[in-house]
């Protein structure tokens, strides 16, 4: 890749006008920060979600695995409400330090805040507290990595990049949880030692990358109410590829929500195992599925750069992760449960690195990314919200005694995939 720092130059043309500057490859360097800060917000946010929250519910509300979703979806919601708001508040923002870099280090306080507060609630409903400020502070630095990469990433290089950090998003959780488990004795560290790690991993990107002022770009315009209430939809009429992709990603969500918010409690119950010593099943599966996310990752990345086609690889993903689906659907022991395990991760890796890369090339306003990435984030964090939701009253559908019907859920899950891959695939016409 191209040597020099990235750091001013892709945003440097702003200053001069709405319209948003060229973009140039970005270096070597750059990218493996950016990897770097993305492994620790998906370390700080996911060791909670797969292991943590609901190591916590088991002990204040044992045999209540509904309280979970829950949990998961009201903060999703509160998320869902603020985005775009946060998104615009990023577009706008001159400072010092740029315009994504404030949200990184803002959210990487407000998540600490919010772990901490889970790891010393004493009720279910201060753990919901606490889970809105985590999911909100770790969604905002998340969302200010990625909007930094729609900044500076030309077409040529996002795959590739949209492969290596995705790679990061599938290690981090198996790290983060093998590190939790370690620390499992005690419940506050196993909140604290993650997010610890992850937010330190965090700063790193504007220390050794700093973006640059934002203090002389021309505002697109001032913020009223009518532009934020303008700010939480588009029009599909106008943008029709960007409505399809952003239907299909809501669709193919909702199945993955299905088939992951449970998995703590879905092993326990497969494998009769309490639900604390879940974390090193957890951790197993996870080591063995990095192989399989790092293929997925690498292979739809560089080779939908390489073959300049992007949709393809989409729905070959969904098919992946139906037959992954269905796999764990009807395993009972674990060799079966890792199979199945396996190819979900491939799956959802080959999705999230091909997709994200057909978002860069569909924004309809790349100098409002912040804004249109918040909206595509709708996508993913509506499924996440009304998945949890959703699940418990499926898992209740036959369900006999304290067993839950986990089979229903994750064949579910697998029609809601298919589903959504196949609207990428024939409904998005200027990617190929």
């Amino acid at each position: 890749m191209a040597g020099g720092p990235p750091d001013s130059t892709a945003l440097a043309g702003e200053r001069s006008g709405n319209s948003a500057p060229p973009l140039k490859r970005v270096s070597g360097s750059y990218v493996a920060w950016l990897m770097v800060a993305n492994f620790g917000a998906s370390l700080a946010m996911m060791v909670p979600l797969a292991y943590g929250l609901a190591l916590r519910i088991s002990e204040l509300a044992p045999g209540h695995e509904e309280v979970l979703g829950y949990v998961t979806g009201s903060a999703q919601l509160v998320y869902i409400i603020l985005s775009p708001m946060v998104g615009l508040w990023s577009d706008r923002t001159r400072s010092r330090l740029g315009r994504r870099t404030p949200f990184i280090f803002l959210g990487t306080a407000i998540g600490i805040v919010g772990l901490l507060i889970i790891g010393l609630a004493p009720a279910i409903p201060i753990i919901a507290l606490g889970w809105v400020l985590g999911m909100t502070g770790w969604s905002m630095s998340g969302a200010a990595i990625q909007t930094l990469q729609a900044d500076k990433l030309p077409e040529e290089q996002r795959g590739k990049v949209s492969a290596l950090t995705s790679l990061t998003t599938q290690i981090a959780p198996v790290v983060g949880i093998g590190i939790a488990y370690a620390v499992s004795s005690n419940t506050l560290l196993v909140f604290l030692v993650p997010g610890l790690i992850g937010a330190l991993l965090l700063v790193l990107l504007p220390v050794f990358k700093p973006e640059g002022s934002s203090r002389d770009f021309v505002s697109t315009s001032d913020v009223t109410l009518k532009k934020i209430v303008t700010s939480y939809g588009f029009s599909p009429r106008k943008y029709p590829d960007f409505a399809w992709n952003w239907l299909g990603r809501f669709v193919f969500f909702i199945g993955l929500y299905f088939n992951t918010t449970f998995g703590t409690f879905f092993y326990a119950q497969r494998l009769d195992l309490p639900v604390r010593e879940v974390a090193g099943v957890v951790t197993t599966i996870g080591m063995i599925g990095i192989v399989a996310a790092a293929a997925g990752a690498i292979l739809g990345g560089f080779l939908s750069d390489k073959l300049r086609r992007r949709r393809l690889f989409v729905v070959v993903a969904a098919a992946l992760f139906v037959c992954g689906a269905v796999t764990e659907a009807f395993a009972w022991s674990l060799a079966p449960l890792i199979a199945g395990a396996v190819l979900m991760q491939l799956a959802i890796a080959v999705f999230a690195t091909v997709d994200q890369a057909i978002v860069f090339a569909i924004l309809p306003d790349r100098a409002e990314a912040g804004r249109y990435l918040a909206i595509v984030a709708f996508a993913q964090k509506i499924p996440s919200a009304i998945a949890p939701l959703i699940a418990p009253l499926i898992i209740m559908i036959g369900a006999v005694g304290v067993e839950k019907n986990y089979t229903l859920l994750y064949l579910a899950g697998a029609a809601f995939a298919l589903i959504g891959g196949l609207v990428i695939m024939f409904k998005v016409k200027s990617v190929r």
